[in-house]
């Protein structure tokens, strides 16, 4: 049986179109949940058309958004716990179907590493990693995303790599490195771009997503950030989408006079299934986000990745810029976007199909 051991809402639907691909070859697999995010989750599931978690790792009643790093100590004890003292119903259960046991972790997230020690240590299963191999070249930077991605390598037996590059990062870990050719992320665009956006949009439009703690945190960095976008807006809209924790930001550094409601618009963060149409439909991005600019780049949308380092490629043949926060590079990207504008990508890859088809010829599903 296979599990996909998870605990954030960007790793369910990137997990989605691989769960969906499994069920589709007659195997049941299940979704363990660390509840490392809580908020959204619920709809997150309903609009993939994914189960409920068949396991909490985190009893539900006791749940909690993870939003600051005290809270991720008392977090990881009680993940850890209940994977031990439950031990046997999940071995029984990965054994359930008469398949070899197999646990699947996502990405670069708490439970990532987490979730991989649970298959191999606790349970004495195979683990895979999707969207394995990315790596920025400083375990400061992205932290701690950098150093989940090393831990998770050191214990898993399958990985699977988005690029060539990923796959060169891998040559010398344990186990089988698998190219996937993209990240999954580009299946799961294709459940929803051609959806209608959830509020009236202007004609054309930029947008921005920054949300990172290393940038609001920095007053001077981040008001740069958001004057260089409304300068910008002047002479096309900017829809910029905002959290509570941005939003009470902006308050806090007096920066609510920079939107006024027709050239910069500030509006609450969206559900990814709800932003996809809309981020498909910009004509420039502007984010902290590491998963947008993968989806940025199949879409062949321009995109500005406003922090210090990320673990994509970036250069020549890609849409992608990364800025270093130089606010000096942001700007140029405002006035010169179009010069990153590439074909879009969205018919070239079909990762999920080589990660189950990998699954499926070495008799997991």
């Amino acid at each position: 049986m296979i599990s996909f051991i998870l605990g954030t809402t960007a790793e369910l639907i990137k997990i989605a179109p691989v769960f969906h691909a499994i069920s589709e070859r007659g195997t049941k697999p299940q979704i363990w949940f660390t509840a490392q995010h809580v908020d959204h989750v619920a709809e997150t599931l309903a609009d993939l058309q994914l189960p409920e978690p068949s396991v909490w790792l985190v009893p539900k009643e006791q749940a909690q958004h993870i939003e600051r790093p005290a809270q991720v100590p008392g977090w990881a004890a009680t993940v850890m716990k209940n994977a031990w003292s439950r031990r046997h119903e999940l071995k029984a259960i990965l054994k359930d179907d008469g398949r070899p046991p197999l646990v699947l972790v996502h990405g670069d997230t708490f439970t990532t590493p987490y979730g991989a020690f649970i298959g191999k240590r606790i349970l004495r299963a195979r683990v895979g990693h999707i969207e394995a191999g990315a790596r920025s070249g400083s375990l400061l930077s992205p932290l701690p995303e950098e150093l989940n991605r090393k831990l998770a390598a050191k214990i898993v037996d399958l990985h699977f790599a988005p690029t060539a590059k990923e796959v060169n990062n891998l040559r010398n870990a344990r186990g089988a490195v698998i190219g996937t050719g993209a990240n999954t992320a580009i299946d799961a665009m294709r459940l929803a771009i051609d959806a209608e956006p959830t509020f009236d949009l202007p004609e054309e439009f930029g947008l921005a997503t920054l949300h990172r703690f290393e940038l609001v945190s920095r007053k001077d960095k981040y008001t740069e950030a958001l004057e260089l976008l409304k300068k910008a807006s002047e002479k096309m809209p900017i829809l910029y989408l905002a959290g509570p924790p941005e939003q009470e930001r902006i308050r806090q550094y007096g920066l609510g006079h920079l939107f006024d409601g027709e050239r910069l618009i500030i509006k609450p963060k969206l559900r990814y299934l709800a932003f996809l149409p809309i981020m498909a439909r910009a004509k420039f991005v502007v984010t902290d986000s590491g998963g947008l600019q993968a989806e940025c780049n199949y879409l062949g949308v321009p995109c500005a990745i406003h922090r210090e380092r990320t673990e994509d490629n970036h250069g020549g043949n890609t849409t992608l810029l990364l800025t270093g926060m130089d606010g000096g590079k942001l700007q140029g990207f405002l006035e010169n976007y179009e010069s990153y504008r590439r074909p879009s990508k969205m018919d070239d890859f079909h990762p999920s199909k080589i990660v189950v088809d990998t699954l499926s010829q070495m008799g997991f599903c």
